[in-house]
């Protein structure tokens, strides 16, 4: 029920909130989003007694309002109780206004708190888990490795993981609107998150898509990469587990990587990303059902998807725990662990050791994707955010740690086996260790099957979490920032989301996919996301303000961070992040994958492929910057204060924190 404003006061008292001269109305509202209660009678302010009923026993400052509608709000939302009904009268400026208390009244929160922590650990502990962690570790100097990288993972890694979670707890926004409430100028970093998100989807849900085939092949007797004699297979692949003397020479090739090579990505069908070749319509059908599970996993939100993780996230540890046991057991298991934790202390003096530490730790915590301020803006408000940081960030650095004994002991025995150096056995890197290393280790072990399948299960397990916090950072993102289009369509933009990032994926289903794969995998994401945390990092210290931050959190956790956490974000986080951007730009990959040697054209378009997601950031504050009104330092100081003040509830009270 709305009528227009007739008093006197009604336009001109809203000095600061130059909208309310074309939107101002008299709302009235049942389920205002101001209640002040107090031995079940409302409070009835009058131009008297305005000041005393703005005070709540709480200690936070309410809104000011007289009885006639009368606006003292920097923000021009002014809720109050004007009658003794249990009807209440707010006063709202426009569209942004109305769109705050839908905010408030519509948004869903988790079911429970254990959803919350599984779908942040499933959203940190995926892949790269077990596969990147222990070839990183072994390279860089074995057990020595374990020194940067926790000196990283406490000074860079989990202070940007705690900042993320407590801005979107507190703001209650996903990664493009939350900046209104920081530092408007900087909202093309949400829009660059969203395009970051895409890229990964394109190409993340593909390597799946591998691992769903070999989990198709593995319901059989005999696993199919275990010998020489299928179709597939050539003159130089050597069963050395057979058990006839075989010997291997320098151009034998085993039949696990001819499965891999040549039946499920099929790359010497392609030339090269100048010629990828037709599609493979049997990798098409296995990414199209990953994509059918994930979209209802996620297609009614966070209440669905927290259910569906208590599977994906808890999954994992139990095939790890399993295949630990199982590689312990192996014969040479000892020479793989002994070659994985064996300190090198020569390489700490080495700068790419430490690049690699804070690049690992940083791209295994995952901050900069959208996705912790999205999960934690579905938290209640007073939820310990600074627990679940420690908690969750411990977590994933634990299971990175025992995932390279699961890797290793295997590698032992592989050594063992071929009578060869572990060094000679892990050579393969990134899938390669996966899908072609492991897989042939467990295809020669007792109760191959059995192993087989639980082990591209606990793959699958591990990469469908983290697509859906992937695709759930972007329909947040989305979600809030135009809920009048698609605040009530959520499961439609779900479905057009899904169909987008299948279509995204055509180009990696093709026989040269893998090559594409590892293009996007360099460099569609790793410069991108380091600018965009660096940004962020900035923003939130020396823009919102340390002060202003640390009183947020305090508000929502009754203490405020000590002055570690201060340091680490103001300066060592960002100086963190500044380190490895530098790094990688000033030494970019050169890559190769199998046979194949990019050529050096693919440079250009990976960076051409990064640039593309940040650059929304320049454009943005460009755009911004030409149509605020006043003079450039106006504009500048406009585009640099919050534009909306962040409701605070407090029981049934809501109040603006300006």
């Amino acid at each position: 029920e709305t009528e227009p404003l007739t008093s006197k006061k009604d336009v001109s008292d809203c000095n600061e909130g130059e909208d309310c001269k074309e939107n101002g109305l008299l709302v009235r509202n049942p389920k205002s989003a101001l209640r002040l209660v107090e031995d079940g009678n409302k409070v009835h302010p009058s131009q008297g007694d305005k000041g005393e009923a703005a005070q709540i026993s709480n200690g936070y400052s309410g809104v000011q309002s007289n009885g006639m509608g009368e606006v003292e709000d920097a923000q021009c939302t002014a809720p109050a109780a004007t009658t003794t009904t249990t009807t209440t009268t707010s006063t709202t400026c426009g569209a942004e206004g109305q769109q705050q208390l839908m905010e408030l009244e519509d948004r869903e929160t988790w079911s429970k708190k254990i959803d919350f922590l599984l779908s942040v650990i499933g959203y940190a502990v995926d892949l790269g888990n077990v596969w990147r962690f222990p070839y990183i570790c072994y390279q860089n100097g074995g057990g020595a490795f374990l020194i940067p990288y926790t000196i990283m993972a406490i000074f860079g890694g989990i202070p940007l993981f705690y900042m993320e979670l407590a801005l979107g707890q507190y703001h209650r926004n996903g990664c493009i609107s939350i900046w209104r409430k920081i530092c408007p100028i900087f909202k093309g970093i949400g829009f660059a998150i969203c395009i970051i998100d895409l890229y990964v989807a394109s190409y993340y849900n593909t390597i799946m898509a591998w691992a769903f085939y070999y989990l198709v092949s593995s319901f059989t007797a005999e696993l199919p990469w275990t010998s020489c004699t299928n179709t597939w297979n050539t003159g130089n692949c050597t069963n050395y587990f057979s058990k006839n003397n075989v010997s291997w020479s320098l151009h034998s090739i085993s039949p696990a990587e001819e499965f891999y090579t040549r039946q499920v990505l099929q790359v010497h069908r392609s030339n090269g990303l100048d010629d990828l070749g037709g599609i493979s319509w049997q990798l098409t059908l296995c990414l199209l059902l990953i994509f059918t599970i994930v979209y209802f996993s996620i297609w009614k939100g966070v209440k669905t998807s927290g259910k569906v993780v208590w599977v994906t996230a808890t999954f994992p540890y139990i095939i790890l725990f399993i295949l630990l046991v199982r590689g312990a057991t192996l014969p040479g298991a000892w020479r793989g662990v002994l070659y994985y934790l064996k300190p090198d202390w020569q390489k700490l003096l080495a700068t790419e050791v430490w690049v690699d530490a804070a690049a690992q730790i940083f791209f295994s915590l995952g901050p900069g994707f959208g996705v912790l301020l999205a999960y934690a803006s579905y938290n209640k408000f007073h939820n310990n955010c600074y627990q679940d940081a420690l908690v969750t960030s411990t977590v994933n650095c634990l299971t990175s740690f025992v995932s390279g004994f699961v890797i290793f002991t295997v590698l032992g025995y592989m050594a063992e086996m071929r009578n060869e150096d572990v060094s000679e056995v892990a050579k393969d890197t990134g899938p390669s260790l996966l899908f072609i290393t492991y897989a042939e280790a467990i295809a020669n072990m007792p109760a191959s099957t059995f192993f087989a399948i639980i082990f591209f299960l606990m793959l699958l397990t591990l990469g469908l979490d983290s697509t859906f916090a992937g695709l759930e950072g972007v329909i947040t993102g989305v979600l809030d920032e135009f809920p009048h289009v698609w605040g009530k369509r959520r499961e439609l933009f779900v479905l057009g989301l899904t169909i987008v990032c299948f279509l995204g994926s055509l180009a990696t289903l093709t026989f040269g996919g893998a090559y594409v794969v590892k293009l996007f995998e360099e460099y569609a994401t790793g410069p991108a996301v380091l600018t965009v945390v660096f940004l962020e990092a900035v923003a939130v210290a020396w823009f919102y303000g340390i002060t202003q931050f640390c009183n947020d959190v305090k508000e929502m956790l009754g203490f405020a961070p000590g002055w570690y956490w201060r340091v680490c974000w103001a300066a060592i986080s960002p100086i963190f992040l500044l380190f490895v951007t530098c790094s990688f730009l000033s030494n970019p990959p050169e890559l190769r994958l199998f046979d194949y040697n990019y050529p050096y054209w693919t440079t250009v378009v990976g960076y051409c492929i990064g640039t593309s997601s940040i650059i929304c950031i320049p454009i943005y504050m460009v755009y911004r910057l030409i149509i605020t009104p006043g003079t450039l330092k106006e504009r500048i100081l406009k585009s640099i204060t919050p534009e909306t003040a962040t409701e605070i509830p407090f029981g049934d009270i809501r109040m603006n924190a300006v």
